[in-house]
C-alpha cells in the first residue's frame, strides 16, 4: 500500500518521473536489437455494454519470455502496441470496476499488423464475498482509503496557483449543484391540521403520535424552532423510532446546533443503518470542519445504497480536499453506473483537470452539456476552463456557441463563447472571428456592467489592436466592476507606461503589488480552511493511476 498526500513540488517531481517511466520502454526498445520488421497489435477494448473503456491497462506477453509490454487506452478505448518481434503472444486487458478480458495465443509474423479488440467482463465474486451476511455490496471495492488530512498550502494537481485556484473554485460550484429545495408553504388544509394537533398537544403533552406529527408538519412548513420542543420529546417517549429520531436530528441541523444533530443521528444509527442517515451525518461533519469523518460518511452511504446523489457526495468531497485520485474513482463508477447524470460527468471532468488531463476533462464536461443543452452548468464550467487554457478545442467552442446561441441574453454566455472562440482566431487567423469576439464582448458588459472579465478581455482585444484610447477605458471599467482584478492593474499600469503617465503606471503598479501579496495569503489562508486528505491506494488497479 501506498500513501499520498501531493504537494505542487512534488506532484510537478510525479509527472516528470511518470513521464520518464513511459518513455523508458520505448528508449530501450529504440537501442535494443529488435528486428526492423516489426510488427503490430492493436484495438479497442469496450466494457459489457459495449462503451469504450478509458485508461485500461493492456499487456502483451511473448511467451516463453518474462518480457511484457503494458500500455493504456485513449478516450476511445483504443490500444496499440508496436515495435514487436515475430513470435507467438498472449493479451490481457483489465480495468477495475470494468473486469478483464485475454486471449491468445497470437502468432504474430514479421511486419503483421493484428487487430484484436477486447471486451472486458466483470468479475466472478469470490464465496466469501457472496456469503458475506450483514455486509452491503457495493458495486465493487474501493481501491482507497482516506486516513487523514494535512494542513498545506499547496494544492496538488497540475499546473500553476491560477489552475490550482480554478480547480478549488470549479469543486464549491460542484458542491453546490441541485442542493435542497425550500420549505414548502402551508395549505388552508394544514393550517387546520396544525391547530388540531396543537390542541391535542395541550391536551395530552406527553403522546408520541401528538408530537411527532405535529413536530414534522411544523418542520415540513419551514417553522424549524417551533417544531424542535415536539420533535425532542417525541423522540424522548420513543428513541427507538426511525422517523421521528431522523427528522430531530435535522431540525437541530438545520438551527445550527451540529453536535445535538450528530448525537441524535448515531443514537438512531444504533437500531438503523440506513444510506440517508450516513449521507446526514457526512453534510453534518463537514460543516463542523470535520473532512475525515465526512467522508467516510458519505462512502458508507454508497455502499449501503450507491445512488447517484451519494455516489456524486461523495465524489465531490475527496475533489473538494484535493484526492484525485479517489475522486477520479468515485466519479468514474457513478458514471458507468448513472451514464445520464451531467453532474457526474462534470465532477469526473474537474477531476481530471485537477489530475492534469484539460483534454479529457474538456470531453467529459462537453457530454454533461449533450445530455440537456438547455441546463447552464456545463457550459458554465467549460467557461472557467477555457479561460484558463491556452488554447480553444473546436469541441468546446462549439459546445460554448450553442450555449451563446441558446442564451444570446446571458452575459456569461456571451462572455465565454467570445474568450473561447478569440483563442481559435488566433490559431485561423480570421478577422470575421475577431469583429464577432469584439460584439460578444460587448454584449456581455451590456447585459452585466459588472462583468469585470468581459471587461477586461475588452481592453486586451483593443490593445491588440494597438489602440490604447479605448483600451484604457475598458481596463479602468474592469477595475471598477473588481478592484481586485490583479490582470488589469497589471495590463493598465503597462498602457499607462506606453502613453508616458509614469505616475499613473506607477501606482497601477502598486496595487498590482499589494493585491498579489494579498492574493498569495488568500491562497495559503484557503488552503487551511480546506486541508487535504491524506488517503492510501490499495492495489496498482486504480483508475486515476492508469492515465
Amino acid at each position: 500500500m501506498r500513501h499520498f498526500c501531493l504537494n505542487a513540488q512534488h506532484s510537478s517531481r510525479l509527472v516528470v518521473f511518470a513521464g520518464l517511466m513511459l518513455l523508458a520502454p520505448l528508449v530501450a526498445r529504440g537501442q535494443s536489437l529488435a528486428p526492423p520488421n516489426a510488427a503490430t497489435i492493436h484495438g479497442f477494448v469496450r466494457d459489457s455494454r459495449g462503451l469504450p473503456v478509458l485508461a485500461a491497462s493492456v499487456h502483451l506477453q511473448l511467451q516463453g519470455t518474462t518480457q511484457i509490454v503494458t500500455v493504456q487506452t485513449d478516450s476511445n478505448g483504443a490500444y496499440r502496441c508496436a515495435g514487436l518481434r515475430k513470435g507467438v503472444y498472449t493479451l490481457r486487458a483489465e480495468k477495475a470496476g470494468d473486469g478483464e478480458a485475454s486471449t491468445g495465443p497470437i502468432n504474430l509474423g514479421e511486419r503483421q499488423v493484428s487487430t484484436i479488440d477486447l471486451t472486458l467482463a466483470p468479475l466472478a465474486a469470490t464465496p466469501s464475498q457472496s456469503s458475506s451476511a450483514g455486509r452491503p455490496e457495493f458495486f465493487d471495492k474501493p481501491q482507497f482509503t482516506v486516513a487523514g488530512v494535512t494542513d498545506t498550502i499547496n494544492h496538488g494537481g497540475h499546473g500553476s496557483d491560477t489552475v490550482s485556484r480554478t480547480t478549488q473554485s470549479l469543486a464549491k460550484d460542484i458542491a453546490a449543484l441541485d442542493k435542497e429545495s425550500p420549505a414548502v408553504p402551508r395549505s388552508v388544509a394544514s393550517a387546520a391540521t396544525e391547530r388540531s394537533l396543537r390542541e391535542a398537544a395541550a391536551r395530552d403533552p406527553g403522546s408520541f403520535q401528538t408530537n411527532q406529527r405535529l413536530g414534522m408538519l411544523l418542520t415540513r412548513a419551514g417553522q424549524t424552532r417551533e417544531a424542535l420542543p415536539y420533535l425532542e420529546q417525541a423522540h424522548h417517549t420513543h428513541p427507538e423510532d426511525y422517523e421521528s429520531g431522523y427528522a430531530l436530528a435535522q431540525a437541530y441541523a438545520e438551527l445550527g446546533q451540529y453536535k445535538d444533530a450528530c448525537a441524535t443521528a448515531r443514537t438512531v444509527l444504533a437500531g438503523h443503518d440506513k444510506a440517508e442517515l450516513h449521507h446526514f451525518l457526512g453534510d453534518v461533519e463537514e460543516k463542523q470542519k470535520h473532512p475525515v469523518e465526512a467522508v467516510h460518511e458519505y462512502q458508507r452511504a454508497a455502499e449501503l445504497e450507491p445512488s447517484e446523489p451519494n455516489l456524486f457526495d461523495w465524489g465531490a468531497e475527496l475533489l473538494t480536499h484535493r484526492a484525485l485520485e479517489p475522486a477520479l474513482e468515485v466519479f468514474s463508477k457513478g458514471n458507468r453506473l448513472f451514464p445520464q447524470s451531467a453532474r457526474i460527468l462534470i465532477g469526473l471532468g474537474v477531476s481530471w483537470y485537477a489530475s492534469g488531463s484539460p483534454d479529457l476533462a474538456a470531453q467529459y464536461v462537453c457530454q454533461a452539456s449533450d445530455l440537456n443543452p438547455a441546463d447552464p452548468n456545463p457550459y458554465l464550467v467549460l467557461g472557467k476552463l477555457q479561460i484558463v487554457e491556452t488554447a480553444a478545442s473546436q469541441p468546446v467552442l462549439a459546445r460554448l456557441e450553442r450555449f451563446a446561441r441558446l442564451r444570446p441574453d446571458n452575459a456569461s454566455a456571451n462572455y465565454y463563447y467570445a474568450v473561447s472562440l478569440w483563442k481559435h482566431q488566433k490559431v485561423s487567423e480570421s478577422r470575421a472571428s475577431r469583429r464577432q469576439v469584439e460584439s460578444l464582448l460587448e454584449n456581455a458588459v451590456r447585459l452585466d456592467p459588472k462583468l469585470a472579465g468581459a471587461f477586461l478581455q475588452l481592453g486586451v482585444l483593443y490593445e491588440e489592436q494597438a489602440d490604447l484610447p479605448k483600451a484604457i477605458p475598458a481596463y479602468q471599467k474592469a477595475l471598477a466592476a473588481d478592484p481586485q482584478l490583479i490582470e488589469a492593474h497589471y495590463r493598465l499600469a503597462q498602457a499607462y507606461r506606453r502613453t508616458g503617465d509614469k505616475t499613473k503606471a506607477a501606482e497601477e503598479v502598486r496595487l498590482y503589488d499589494q493585491i498579489s501579496k494579498k492574493s498569495a495569503e488568500q491562497v495559503e489562508r484557503e488552503a487551511r480552511e480546506v486541508p487535504q486528505f491524506v488517503y492510501t491506494l490499495r492495489d496498482s488497479k486504480s483508475p486515476a493511476r492508469s492515465q
